[in-house]
């Protein structure tokens, strides 16, 4: 009985003992479930100096779901990505704005970018909601592209300037609903990274605006910091 309660003991610390190795110094825990997938394989990747790096891969066999632990420095944009053994496509990569804590991704083999439901993280739920606003300007540009090519054809010029005019009014009205969208939420990373990702070229005051909302704990995040970086390097080119 005695032996049999020692080796039970041991077995628990052996399964304890493998848990904190793989969460060792990880601040996110990432699990998530792609129904359909029954093999295949899932890269985890981070910008890094402008290209993507491999955080860490998972290899799918006959489980469609997955399990993993990463460490990040402050709250950042990473990439999901399936391997298809296709050309890679929207619908490969899922950029996901990760924190640190518990995070889930469902979504399926079929519709992988599409169907993605992502929870745990206060910064994608904002980066959602951007997204369907985002959706909204681009149905408008492909309406007024849509009418160039028809005007085109028919060679109608000021047709054709007035189209100029109304996608140039488009185009400062979506930079001003990020500018304010980053604003109104510059106490999240998202505000950084839209700034940083979305209207790096707007007014320099824009920036500035969103730069002074901003945190403390925002402002030295990995995009609190770039963004101050990239102000500062703006100011300094725009002065010569």
């Amino acid at each position: 009985m005695t032996k049999n309660i020692i080796a039970l003991a041991l077995v628990i610390i052996s399964l304890v003992s493998c848990k904190n190795k793989d969460n060792d110094g990880k601040n996110l825990h990432l699990t998530g479930n792609i129904k359909g997938l029954s093999q295949g394989k899932l890269y985890i990747q981070q910008v890094q100096d402008s290209t993507l790096k491999i955080l860490d891969s998972i290899i799918i066999k006959g489980d469609s779901k997955f399990d993993t632990y990463l460490n990040i420095e402050s709250p950042e944009m990473l990439y999901l990505f399936l391997d298809r053994g296709q050309t890679n496509s929207i619908d490969n990569n899922l950029p996901f704005f990760a924190e640190p804590g518990e995070m889930k991704i469902e979504t399926t083999l079929n519709s992988f970018f599409a169907d993605a439901k992502i929870t745990g993280s206060k910064n994608q739920v904002l980066y959602d909601e951007f997204k369907q606003m985002m959706a909204k300007f681009n149905d408008k540009n492909m309406g007024l592209v849509e009418k160039e090519l028809e005007n085109y054809k028919s060679k109608n010029k000021n047709s054709m300037d007035s189209i100029s005019t109304e996608a140039n009014k488009l185009t400062r009205k979506k930079y001003l609903y990020i500018a304010n969208f980053a604003t109104v939420h510059a106490d999240k990373e998202i505000a950084p990274f839209l700034a940083l990702s979305e209207i790096a070229d707007i007014n320099v005051r824009y920036l500035d605006s969103i730069d002074a909302k901003m945190n403390p704990e925002v402002a030295k995040s990995k995009y609190g910091k770039m963004l101050k970086s990239y102000i500062k390097e703006r100011k300094v080119i725009e002065k010569k």
